[in-house]
């Protein structure tokens, strides 16, 4: 048996395709050797494949997903504030922060449910029930509603993003994954920064069927979501090794396209079929320092960014003294510029095989921003460190999705991760909602305080990494370690 992903023979794995077929047909191919019977421009037309039917669905979900849970600061300078008297205290952080307990909470097991359930099923289920709960959210008459519809939509939303990462994480070679995470994001990431100059236009609503224009921003983006979540049903696809002779919509692989998958991410890092489920293998993961490293670094790089995607319209009405229109269109550009230093940290990362100090160079940016947008005087120079700030943290999280799944081997110790990972950021979006209070404008130098200080602790888990990478990859080489079961496999720096 060639394929490093089975380590015996009797081992029995889920899904509805015979084991001992499959790995015969893994084994088959893996003989092969580099001559996998497709050439160069049937490859790229695979993946090209693969890209259209998981990340772009993928995409659409999450894109959803960054409008719906970040759609207060949009409903709040339209009127939501006044209605809901949200103004008063920390109403207004209360319903921002209380969706992430549930989020963060239910990561785990969402994570579990979309491997049993398969992601065609569970992903846009979850996401049909959050558009539907978000239509309600137009009809609130008092903010304490709020806070339960916001701990159900947590609840929902807790699936997506770790399933997403997980799905992805299968299906591409370790050294393909940082440009789709980045693409994958970019397309939630891009439609979210324009949903704030949708929200005005829908705010424009003011009056229709006796609504308020807050309202239509929340009515509208639910029914939004919930056209997208059927088109996204149509396009996803399953795990990789579970496709084989069954039906994923639309024509998508042959069998012999499906052999040539499963070979390349065995022969990449020895996992292409799932272990068996075990709790104990799955919770003793959780014994591996490096999971924890990469989990705080999630913290650190989400704090900032949630707490710009939730703050940055509100500083730009009542702190930098922009009209309501200018505040919600000009928190586009700077997530068009963050995405386009994405895609290219994407491509340098994957060709020159790094990441760690891609994250590094992101804290260091967020030192120069973060000082100009606290400090400086005129609102344009202010305006002008805010693009440094989103530049440094929003492309650091696909980054750091690839960083994670570079450097860990096998499928319930990769879930493990993922629900690990995406459970900080979503402690990471409690601390984010906390951060820029209402008392400390203008400067907001308690917040501004807080993500240096994050920044700098990113920094000193990025150099760690590199440092124990680096030592453990060197005792590989001379045979002293073996690195996650695999005497081949080498962390990624």
């Amino acid at each position: 048996m060639t394929s490093k992903g089975v380590e015996n023979n009797d081992r029995k794995y889920d899904g509805d395709i015979n084991p001992e077929q499959l790995e015969q047909q893994i084994e088959n191919v893996n003989e092969k050797n580099d001559d996998t019977g497709f050439t160069e421009q049937e490859q790229k037309n695979i993946m090209r494949r693969i890209d259209y039917r998981v990340i772009v669905p993928l995409g659409a979900m999450y894109c959803v997903s960054l409008i719906d849970r970040g759609n207060l600061p949009n409903a709040s300078i339209a009127g939501m504030n006044v209605d809901l008297d949200l103004s008063v205290g920390y109403r207004y952080s209360t319903i921002a922060l209380v969706f992430f307990v549930t989020y963060t909470i239910f990561q785990p097991l969402a994570t579990l449910m979309v491997r049993h359930f398969g992601p065609r099923l569970f992903l846009p289920t979850i996401c049909l029930c959050w558009g539907v709960l978000l239509i309600g959210f137009g009809f609130v008459k008092n903010w304490v509603v709020m806070i339960p519809l916001r701990l159900l939509l947590g609840l929902l939303e807790a699936g997506c993003l770790p399933g997403s990462a997980f799905l992805i994480q299968t299906w591409y070679t370790r050294y393909e994954v940082h440009t789709r995470f980045s693409w994958f994001y970019v397309l939630g990431f891009i439609a979210s920064a324009f949903s704030n100059i949708l929200a005005y236009g829908l705010s424009q609503m003011e009056g229709v069927g006796g609504l308020r224009g807050w309202r239509w921003i929340f009515i509208i983006e639910g029914i939004l979501t919930c056209v997208i979540t059927g088109a996204a049903y149509i396009c996803l696809v399953d795990f990789p090794d579970r496709i084989k002779g069954k039906s994923q919509g639309f024509e998508f692989l042959r069998d012999d396209e499906c052999d040539f998958v499963l070979s390349r991410i065995n022969k990449d890092r020895g996992d292409a079929v799932a272990e068996p489920w075990s709790f104990k293998l799955w919770i003793s993961s959780g014994a591996d320092w490096r999971l924890w490293n990469f989990a705080l670094i999630s913290f650190c790089s989400t704090m900032v960014a949630y707490a710009l995607g939730y703050f940055m319209p509100i500083i730009l009405r009542e702190n930098m003294g922009f009209s309501l229109a200018a505040s919600q269109c000009l928190t586009a550009p700077p997530y068009v510029f963050a995405a386009i230093v994405m895609v290219g940290e994407a491509w340098v990362g994957d060709k020159y095989h790094i990441r760690g100090p891609i994250l590094i160079f992101n804290a260091c940016l967020a030192f120069i921003g973060l000082p100009i947008f606290a400090f400086a005087g005129p609102p344009g120079v202010r305006y002008f460190g805010i693009f440094l700030v989103t530049a440094s943290c929003y492309p650091s999280i696909p980054t750091l999705l690839a960083y994670q799944a570079n450097n860990v081997r096998g499928y319930w110790k990769r879930a493990f991760m993922s629900a690990l990972g995406v459970g900080f950021t979503g402690v990471g979006g409690v601390a984010g909602t906390l951060v820029f209070r209402s008392q400390d404008s203008p400067s907001y130098r308690p917040g501004v305080y807080s993500c240096l200080a994050s920044n700098g602790l990113q920094i000193i888990l990025v150099t760690i990494n590199i440092i124990a990478f680096r030592r453990y990859n060197q005792q590989a080489s001379r045979g002293k370690r073996v690195l996650e079961g695999d005497p081949d496999f080498r962390y990624t720096i």
